[in-house]
């Protein structure tokens, strides 16, 4: 089968028999264009199937109608959540997301950003990983950048995160309460900012509620479900004296991860270990065992981000001032079945 022919914006003005600037008014300034001439170009672009290359008419005008949105895991259904809050928001105002994700390597978020800068996008939402130098990256880029999912305090850069702390003293406090007194923190690297800061939080809720409480810290390789399998069995290779009784999983795929470790060994849970996670994804309540889970309000944070980044673009492109915002949300505890056992009342 012979290719058709591509067909171009001469072909629709032979056709209609106008001038080519009479076809950008009938699509860009319709109101300039008597109606039977409109019409006519109308039903030429429909006899053809012309489709305009609004990319290549963006960048001659020098700007895009898109926004960059760099995730470090798309996979994690913390950043699609997070990447919907942005899309309603961008749609509204007219704007489409281009979306990358990053998967942890620096390189790939480095490229991504290069590309967003090449395909000139309005602005960019950068979720950066572990390592990111999240202030080196907004101040190279000739473009508003706001940054999800990362507390900085930059003033010259706008933020959207969760006090990840509060999040940790959340999730260990309830544990706490339900009479635990070996406990552990499961999942990632002390590299990455947020599990630092429920690792921190954690440890505080120990300090403050029991400090006789001993509290295993267990990092894993990756914040995914198989880091939480391999978590189980660290834990159940433990004598059952030094085995935690309540655990704290940094992530709800760690969580679930080790919910069907300890299920698979039959370990009931939560009559013989409490499971508490963090980011009360879907699947955390779909879960064999309902998880227990700090819930972050992951597409508010996505809408939040794509506001204040429109806003900079805003300004930006008026000439108009911008004040620079690192905002913070509260997080709250979701209580389900992974960590309702029956509550141990402790005596002197």
């Amino acid at each position: 089968m012979a290719k058709r022919p591509s067909v171009s914006m001469k072909d629709v003005a032979a056709l209609a028999q106008v001038s080519v600037g009479t076809i950008s008014n009938v699509l860009n300034k319709p109101e300039l264009v008597a109606p039977e001439t409109r019409q006519r170009v109308l039903d030429a672009i429909d006899k053809l199937g012309w489709v305009r290359n609004e990319s290549a008419r963006q960048l001659r005008a020098g700007r895009s109608a898109s926004i960059g949105l760099v995730v470090m895991d798309i996979a994690n259904p913390f950043f699609s959540d997070m990447a919907r809050g942005v899309e309603e928001v961008a749609a509204g105002a007219g704007c489409s997301v281009l979306l990358s994700d990053s998967a942890h390597d620096a390189g790939r978020e480095r490229a991504a950003l290069d590309l967003f800068q090449q395909l000139r996008v309005r602005g960019v939402i950068l979720a950066p990983i572990a390592h990111s130098p999240d202030g080196e990256l907004a101040r190279r880029l000739d473009m508003p950048v706001v940054l999800a999912d990362r507390y900085a305090a930059y003033q010259d850069v706008c933020t959207v995160s969760v006090d990840d702390f509060v999040g940790g003293q959340l999730a260990m406090a309830h544990l706490l309460e339900r009479g635990h007194r070996r406990l552990a923190v499961v999942g990632g690297s002390a590299d990455i900012p947020q599990v630092r800061e429920r690792r921190d939080g954690a440890a505080r809720a120990v300090l403050l509620g029991s400090p006789d409480a001993t509290l295993l810290t267990i990092s894993t390789a990756r914040l995914d479900i198989a880091a939480g399998r391999t978590a189980a069995e660290a834990i159940l290779a433990m004598p059952d004296e030094e085995r935690p009784t309540g655990v704290f999983a940094l992530n709800d795929l760690v969580a679930i991860g080790l919910l069907q470790g300890l299920v698979r060994r039959k370990v009931a849970v939560p009559e013989e270990i409490s499971i508490v996670g963090y980011d009360d994804i879907e699947f955390a309540e779909a879960a064999a065992v309902p998880l227990s889970s700090v819930a972050q309000p992951r597409v508010d944070l996505g809408r939040r981000a794509a506001t204040l980044l429109l806003g900079e673009i805003e300004a930006r492109e008026s000439g108009e001032p911008h004040q620079h915002v690192q905002e913070r949300f509260t997080p709250t505890l979701q209580v389900r079945s992974s960590s309702l056992r029956e509550l141990v009342v402790l005596t002197p």
